[in-house]
C-alpha cells in the first residue's frame, strides 16, 4: 500500500507540473510570433562522447538554442552541464558546438555547476543574473524545469527540442517522473 501512496503521489505531482507550465511550452515560430525577448537562454546539459561530440539529444538542443538565438529572442546563451572529473566536460563540449554552429563565442556563457536541473536553473538566476529564460531541452524534461524556473520567482518559456526519437527514451522519462 505505501507503493501505491508513492506511485497515485507521483502522478498526481507529475501532472500538476505539466498542466502548470504547459502554456508555457512554445516552438521557436511561436517565440517569434508572440514577440518573447529573454535575458538568456539557457541550455541543459546531456550526454558528450568521449571525442567532445555532444550525443543526438544535446545536439538537437544545441541546434534550437542557436536558431532562437540567430531570431533575436535573446542575447546570450547559457549552457549548464557537468564538469564533475577532468575527463568529462558537458559544457564546454556544448560552447563548442554553439560556435560551430555559427553563435558568437562571447554571447556563450558556460556553467560548468550546471549538475542537475535545479542547479541549472539557480545559477541561471541567482549567479550568471538573468531573470527571464527561455529553457532548451526535451518536452519530458521542459516542464519540471519551467516549473523551478518559476518557483525561483523567473519569466520562462520553453521550447522542447525534439526532433527525432531517443535511445533509452523510456528510461528518460521514468527517471523525470521520479525526479
Amino acid at each position: 500500500s505505501l507503493l501505491l501512496v508513492f506511485f497515485i503521489v507521483t502522478i498526481g505531482i507529475n501532472g500538476y507540473v505539466i498542466s502548470s507550465t504547459r502554456d508555457d511550452v512554445h516552438t521557436i515560430a511561436q517565440v517569434e510570433e508572440q514577440n518573447i525577448h529573454a535575458d538568456a537562454i539557457v541550455v541543459l546539459g546531456a550526454s558528450v562522447f568521449a571525442n567532445g561530440k555532444p550525443s543526438d539529444i544535446l545536439a538537437d538542443r544545441l541546434e534550437v538554442a542557436a536558431d532562437l538565438y540567430k531570431s533575436g529572442v535573446a542575447d546570450a546563451i547559457i549552457v549548464s552541464g557537468d564538469n564533475r572529473d577532468s575527463h568529462y566536460n558537458e559544457s564546454d563540449a556544448m560552447k563548442n558546438y554553439c560556435v560551430e554552429l555559427g553563435i558568437p563565442a562571447s554571447s556563450v556563457y558556460i556553467d560548468h555547476a550546471g549538475y542537475d536541473t535545479y542547479a541549472s536553473i539557480y545559477r541561471a538566476h541567482y549567479v550568471y543574473g538573468a531573470n527571464s529564460l527561455i529553457v532548451v531541452t526535451q518536452a519530458y524534461h521542459l516542464y519540471r524545469a519551467l516549473a523551478i524556473a518559476q518557483g525561483l520567482g523567473m519569466e520562462a518559456a520553453g521550447v522542447a527540442a525534439d526532433k527525432g526519437s531517443y535511445e533509452n527514451q523510456l528510461m528518460y522519462s521514468v527517471r523525470e517522473a521520479l525526479a
